[in-house]
């Protein structure tokens, strides 16, 4: 039963956050931030959500900025989901760089 909510809580806080980082992306043009994964901690106080972003080059750039501002994402995600949780889980950010290593691995083969 646990870990039905949990699937639950994370679907929706991969979908919040994903609406977040497409609004505050739109104004730098050029760079793209989807979330690809969101875990959540059994106890719902810990999620960890995982980023890809486009262009791969400025990727620890962009997720150094997002880290230094989690506690504005963590506040905007608090009131988008204020009625569906009682406590808004602390937010850990990292790249998911499993398309790089698809589109390398792609390339080793085509040689």
């Amino acid at each position: 039963m646990q870990e039905t909510r949990q699937n639950k809580i994370a679907r929706l806080l991969q979908k919040e956050l994903s609406v977040i980082f497409q609004g505050q992306t739109r104004m730098m043009h050029g760079v793209m931030v989807s979330v690809t994964r969101v875990k959540i901690s059994p106890d719902l106080s810990i999620c960890t959500a995982y980023l890809s972003i486009f262009p791969s080059e400025r990727g620890e750039e962009i997720l150094t900025n997002i880290q230094r501002n989690e506690k504005q994402v963590r506040y905007e995600l608090g009131t988008r989901v204020r009625y569906q949780l009682r406590i808004i889980p602390e937010l850990r950010f990292f790249i998911d760089d499993s398309l790089d290593y698809i589109e390398r691995i792609d390339e080793l083969l085509k040689r």
